[in-house]
């Protein structure tokens, strides 16, 4: 009998999952495919308030986007601070080319260190023409009027659950991804567990608790209408896809934002894995788990970047491309999605099921501490609870980081990619490595990484390891299907597959790299 039971082992879900289990909750997760399969694990990468959302509210004099962005600079320093190996600062560019744009997008950008108050990761400047150049040497320099310089944080979207998910480990938690939820259990109309599948084991699970939370993004309705059929829909979603290039196209360790876009979005140019991601598009979509990158949105992207840098970026030069589902909460039906806001919504149904759904990643731990207030204040434990713990808690790999960080050698290709991953954990992997059996060599990922997160990182599948432990094939898919093959053959030895259970999860794993990741 467990506290808790959670559905969804994304951001939120897995953010749930150490706040409950660090209040003395006896929790379990499960998720239907890996950990951050969805959404989570296909963001822009940045822990931020928002720009955009600034601008929306000053220009609509709207409170809810202010506190929106004032509540994501706020929890943007917690990341920072709580997960140091995954996360960092990050400067950035805008390039202006008309005098009027200078005061208002500086403003705007004063303003938004302003609202960081003691928070604050640095002060926002301009840069006149040639020290543009000089910070960002392939933007457009035609009627270049200069730039506005800020900062906001960066993060690993994948790895930052896995962290999360450690730390609930570590307290008690039970987390079981690839164990699709199918149906609740009631008793006199109210939810007491569930039933769930493990797809691994190929066997039906009775799971029973106190409460259950539906922590499923995109996806919270289809799981509210299995607790009631009638229920009305809440969920809007929409899609957002990114590209990723060679660095040497747009040369800078800066990221640079577009302003100004075709729909009004503002568009991203960040580094990221010594390579360029492009993003974000935004249009209505139905919710897969899988979803499509149409080339409408890569064209898109390429425009964006062609109009403002000297470049001539082609559909070719595309090293991978990926799609993530936005939960937005449908609170205006008549708004494109572009204009609804990362709003979050709790809600508990007449038979006990609680949703969270909307926000967005930066504010996961703030999501998660009024959702474990919630059932705290709603349902009955029976035990003394703690209160939140999150805000300064240091998740796993970060315990040890200024201990670990001076052992490091970041001359070592090797040794600076798995510190970046794993933080305090690399060194049970360095020291484990005689002679380096790579899997890719371009990209330092060897046997003995693998090996380690199929010992303790829920890696089940090839993709599990491919596309978010190690997020090569977001980044590269040609090297993503070059490891596939030497990948899935070491599984096969450690999980103990035959010949036939390595050719069918070798023929899955291809069949997705080539289409939508």
């Amino acid at each position: 009998m467990y506290d808790v039971i959670i559905i969804g082992g994304g951001a939120t879900g897995s953010g749930i999952a150490l706040d409950a289990s660090l209040r003395g909750l006896k929790v379990l997760l499960v998720e239907a495919h890996d950990f951050a399969e969805g959404t989570s694990s296909r963001s822009t990468k940045l822990a931020h308030g928002g720009v955009r959302y600034l601008e929306a509210a000053v220009k609509h004099l709207d409170k809810s986007q202010y506190a929106l962005v004032k509540e994501g600079l706020l929890e943007r320093f917690k990341i920072l601070k709580n997960a140091p190996h995954l996360s960092g600062k990050l400067s950035l560019i805008t390039p202006l080319y008309q005098y009027f744009e200078i005061p208002y997008i500086y403003s705007g950008l004063i303003l938004y260190d302003l609202l960081s108050g003691r928070y604050s990761i640095g002060k926002s400047k301009f840069l006149p023409p040639q020290k543009t150049i000089k910070e960002a040497p392939s933007v457009k320099k035609a009627n270049l009027k200069g730039s506005v310089k800020y900062y906001d944080g960066r993060f690993n979207d994948a790895r930052m659950v896995i962290a999360l998910l450690k730390s609930a480990q570590k307290l008690g938690a039970k987390l079981k991804n690839h164990t699709e939820f199918k149906e609740f259990i009631f008793e006199n109309g109210k939810i007491t567990g569930i039933k769930a599948y493990d797809k691994i084991k190929k066997e039906t699970l009775t799971f029973k608790a106190k409460c259950v939370i539906n922590a499923t993004g995109p996806f919270s309705d289809f799981i509210r209408k299995k607790a009631d059929p009638d229920i009305e829909e809440i969920m809007r979603p929409s899609r957002g896809i990114h590209i990723v290039i060679e660095k040497k196209y747009l040369p800078t360790n800066n990221g640079l934002l577009i302003p100004k876009t075709d729909d009004g979005r503002v568009v991203f140019i960040l580094p990221y894995k010594d390579k360029c991601l492009v993003g974000t598009t935004d249009v209505e979509a139905k919710t897969e788990i899988h979803p499509k990158v149409t080339d409408e949105e890569i064209e898109y992207l390429l425009r964006q970047v062609n109009r403002y840098f000297d470049t001539d970026l082609k559909k070719e030069n595309i090293l991978s491309s990926f799609a993530g589902i936005r939960p937005l909460v449908n609170k205006n039906p008549n708004a494109p999605t572009a204009k609804l806001t990362r709003e979050h919504i709790i809600e508990k149904l007449p038979c006990n099921l609680v949703t969270i759904t909307g926000g967005k990643w930066t504010t996961y731990r703030r999501m998660a501490e009024e959702t474990v207030d919630f059932i705290v204040k709603n349902f009955d434990f029976q035990k003394p609870l703690k209160k939140c713990l999150t805000n300064n808690y240091r998740v796993f790999g970060s315990e040890n980081y200024e201990k670990t960080k001076k052992l490091i050698d970041f001359s070592n290709p090797l040794e600076k990619h798995l510190f970046s991953l794993y933080g305090d954990q690399c060194i049970e992997i360095i020291n484990s490595i005689q002679k380096p059996d790579f899997i890719s060599e371009k990209y330092f990922i060897t046997k003995k990484e693998l090996l380690y997160t199929l010992k303790n990182e829920w890696v089940k599948k090839p993709l599990d390891f491919i596309v978010r432990r190690t997020q090569i094939a977001l980044i590269d898919r040609k090297e993503a299907k070059n490891m596939l093959q030497k990948t899935t053959e070491i599984m096969g030895e450690f999980l103990g597959w035959d010949e036939n259970e390595i050719y069918e999860e070798y023929t899955e794993a291809l069949e997705i790299l080539n289409g939508d990741i």
